[in-house]
């Protein structure tokens, strides 16, 4: 079972305006840096190797939006330790020793490629464990880190729906700046993902875009990535909630390889200020309900 003795607590941070400017959440799930001990002893690679993972500083990108009047959340634990992007029980059978239980959706795509909830692998494909683990231990991180997380960002997206009558929940990632393949183009500067127009009105994506190509940035959409289970799963247009996610290049704003802040970091900071100022006057009641055909 994992003893955290005091290492994740708290396990994510919620930060709320004295008073909200707009219905607009910013979310940085995968910037968590705090290793557990018991999991740095399990893991077969170095912790620089488990850091390939984290979307390293988004959580101080986004932190100073707080004091613009705009929630934030960030996760402390690392995403190869659990992944909150993910559904609550999307695992390998592979990684534990004995049965999981039956209710484990064990055919993902995310699981066959070794990043489910508990992952398997880090970024770059290292597999991470010596030895299995026991399927009480990966049970009880979930218990223990994934569903308070859910429960509270739930809780926050629902404060937020009711006061303003809509929400928007932008999910805020970082990617390497060159991907896997030698076959994939140069990756832009910043990707959003709608999963395809679902997850959000037209009118985020697009206003989103022109922000930050007026700004210097290079954009794409839902290539390599359209969103992942956050932006699925609390995106429902026709209810008044919308998500967004935003995929930042590495390579804008520090060295990947040393994995430090660069020059650029502060003025990148400015950028996404100045976005969610921009977003901040979306007239939300264009947002309107979803027409999920052609209009």
């Amino acid at each position: 079972m994992p003893q955290f003795d005091g290492e994740l607590s708290p396990p994510f941070e919620i930060v709320e305006p004295a008073q909200w400017r707009a219905p607009i959440i910013f979310n940085s799930p995968h910037s968590g840096s705090v290793y557990p001990r018991e999991f740095l002893d399990a893991s077969r690679i170095d912790v620089a190797a488990l850091r390939r993972s984290e979307d390293s500083f988004m959580d101080e990108l986004i932190a100073d939006l707080s004091d613009r009047g705009f929630p934030t959340v960030r996760v402390n634990f690392p995403r190869s330790y659990v992944d909150v992007n993910r559904e609550p029980y999307e695992l390998d059978p592979r990684m534990f020793a004995g049965r999981l239980p039956s209710f484990a959706n064990t055919r993902s795509m995310r699981v066959a490629g070794g990043l489910g909830t508990i992952p398997r692998v880090v970024g770059d494909g290292q597999e991470i464990y010596r030895e299995r683990l026991s399927v009480d231990d990966g049970l009880a991180r979930i218990e223990a880190l994934y569903k308070p997380y859910h429960r509270a960002l739930r809780r926050l997206i629902n404060k937020a729906h009711q006061t303003f009558g809509t929400v928007i929940l932008v999910d805020c990632h970082s990617m390497p700046s060159v991907g896997v393949s030698r076959d994939e183009p140069r990756r832009p500067d910043m990707v959003i993902g709608d999963r395809y127009g679902t997850s959000c009105a037209a009118l985020l994506p697009d206003m989103v875009e022109q922000t930050m190509t007026a700004l210097g940035y290079s954009v794409g959409r839902n290539k390599p990535y359209a969103g992942g289970f956050i932006t699925e799963h609390y995106g429902n247009p026709a209810s008044g909630l919308h998500t967004i996610q935003l995929e930042l290049n590495r390579a804008i704003y520090m060295d990947e390889r040393r994995r430090e802040r660069s020059a650029r970091f502060s003025q990148v900071t400015a950028d996404f200020a100045a976005l969610a100022d921009a977003l901040a006057a979306v007239p939300f009641g264009d947002l309107g309900p979803f027409q999920a055909a052609a209009e």
